[in-house]
């Protein structure tokens, strides 16, 4: 027998902590181990979703872009002790553009029970709202941080859009957005769709889509605004 990994998400906008399911409560107060992305961060999430434990009770273990691979397997250790174990991301939904995913695929490996618990996913939730190609479409992640290197990746998901018609879907560090949008209404052609959801679940949230001439006309301010970008046709 083995524990089980939850997989719990967290918030995008911590103004609103209502969008906290009933059932992460309920998991988190029976819980004692935390794999985290950022463990201060967790410790504000766990506080706002209602944990009544005392922290210097719970094990916190940091998963992060930095973490060796050859240490994800200690991360598990719990969890062969048939304790249950939560992973928890930084923000929204835990193993999507997130490095908890190698965590998931070991626990599978090791056939423990891996449980998703619904909650917040910025990206599913712009590409809900966005109108565009709900039944194909790519995630791509971060773009490249070299503007030569962006662009022609802006191009080459452009040509594969006109190709197949997939929705190319991509994310950008908060700081950056402007110099991402700058290159997408620069680069890409006048007709194509692109959505930009912007604070999603917050209450700023933008979710719109325009063709890229119709963006040229009016811009929102993105700098520093946590955003999901979709192209489409």
């Amino acid at each position: 027998m083995s524990g089980t990994l939850f997989l719990i998400p967290s918030l995008l906008n911590y103004d609103v902590p209502e969008n906290i399911p009933s059932i992460v409560t309920d998991i988190i107060n029976a819980t004692d181990n935390y794999v985290v992305e950022n463990e201060k961060s967790a410790r504000h999430f766990l506080k706002i979703a209602g944990i009544k434990k005392p922290f210097d009770s719970l094990n916190f273990r940091v998963l992060d872009e930095h973490t060796d691979t050859k240490n994800i397997y200690e991360l598990l250790k719990p969890l062969t002790e048939e304790k249950n174990v939560i992973l928890l991301s930084e923000a929204g939904t835990p193993a999507i553009a997130d490095p908890g995913s190698d965590l998931v695929r070991l626990a599978h490996q090791k056939n423990i029970k891996v449980k998703p618990v619904g909650g917040m996913s910025s990206i599913f939730m712009a590409l809900m709202a966005s109108g565009l190609n709900g039944q194909q479409f790519i995630f791509h992640g971060y773009l490249p941080k070299e503007r030569d290197k962006r662009i022609h990746k802006l191009k080459m998901l452009e040509q594969q859009l006109m190709k197949d018609g997939y929705t190319q879907i991509f994310i950008e560090t908060p700081y950056r957005n402007s110099h991402l949008v700058e290159d997408i209404l620069k680069e890409c052609k006048p007709e194509t769709l692109l959505c930009i959801g912007a604070s999603i679940t917050g209450p700023d949230e933008m979710i719109r889509t325009k063709t890229v001439s119709e963006w040229k006309k009016s811009l929102p301010a993105l700098h520093k605004v946590p955003a999901v970008f979709l192209l489409g046709r």
